[in-house]
């Protein structure tokens, strides 16, 4: 297992999060075994080309002393009195394949509770279920920032999709669970008492976003113990061979090339599409949503 050499492992953010409620986020390893083409992190600031040794999306390597880093980090942390809900995988998938093997994510949940930190894995592994009893210990012991502490849980966890399409899915995550093993996961945290939801980040456009296809992703959302289904579009950051733009109109070109003058209408030269589509999704999101009861944020 290649390992790369870091200074921090649990990242403060100034001002938290109001969809994730992060105030750190925290990446044992970098680089992703998932795959996902559209990933956010390819070609953005966040990418995995911005971590040491230029790690690849689909090379993963781990953090060399995660452990004892954070320790350290943690515990500068409580000294000054800097509570807050931890993000686990970020930017990069915390269950990896190897995780299986080295235990590096279960011996950081170990850390975390000993610290009493409450935590937001997001994921789209079922190698979390390894963990549910940890995790269910965070969740009893942890201590909530001052402004949270009205809060029943002190755990979220958070499955990642794009699509339940089974056969897109396919070609877009290809190292990913398919969509029916998330959720059937997530319904076994659900019914071990954790709070859980979707994070359908992000609705791909002509693809994952009609109203038929944000209404199958809220209804099993809902049937699989979903308290909660976050919507985000799709962004398409850089223009390198391995950045996702690239990627992903190599996706279209291969598969839906009819689509490729929608997506440049949609996108002309931005990485975000249009304010237009973005509100008019976030409406319809917010509709489907109100009508199967069930929230658009964690809070």
């Amino acid at each position: 297992m290649r390992e790369i050499k870091v200074k921090s492992l649990l990242n403060k953010h100034k001002k938290r999060d109001s969809c994730f409620l992060d105030d750190y986020t925290l990446n044992p390893y970098a680089g992703c075994s998932m795959g996902c083409i559209y990933c956010y992190t390819r070609g953005s600031k966040y990418g995995a080309r911005q971590t040491p040794e230029n790690v690849t999306n689909m090379d993963v390597a781990l953090k060399a002393d995660a452990a004892s880093i954070l320790k350290r980090q943690l515990k500068n942390r409580l000294r000054r009195g800097e509570r807050g809900f931890i993000v686990l995988g970020s930017a990069a998938e915390a269950y990896p394949n190897v995780e299986n093997d080295l235990k590096v994510t279960r011996e950081i949940l170990g850390l975390i509770k000993r610290f009493k930190f409450p935590v937001h894995v997001c994921t789209r592994s079922k190698l979390v279920l390894r963990d549910l009893d940890l995790l269910r210990a965070v969740n009893e012991t942890a201590v909530l920032p001052d402004d949270l502490d009205y809060l029943e849980h002190g755990v979220f966890i958070s499955f990642s999709f794009s699509t339940l399409d089974e056969g897109l899915a396919r070609l877009l995550e290809p190292g990913a669970p398919s969509p029916q093993e998330r959720l059937e996961t997530m319904k076994k945290c659900s019914v071990a008492g954790f709070k859980v939801g979707v994070i359908n980040m992000p609705v791909l456009p002509f693809l994952s976003d009609s109203d038929e296809s944000l209404e199958a992703m809220v209804k099993s959302a809902k049937e699989h113990g979903a308290s909660y289904v976050m919507f985000a579009a799709l962004t398409l950051f850089g223009n390198g061979p391995e950045d996702c733009r690239t990627l992903y109109y190599k996706f279209l070109e291969d598969n839906y090339p009819e689509l490729i003058p929608e997506y440049q209408k949609l996108f002309r030269n931005s990485s975000y599409p249009s304010n237009t589509y973005q509100k008019d999704l976030s409406r319809r999101a917010k509709k489907v949503s109100d009508k199967y009861n069930i929230k658009t944020r964690i809070l």
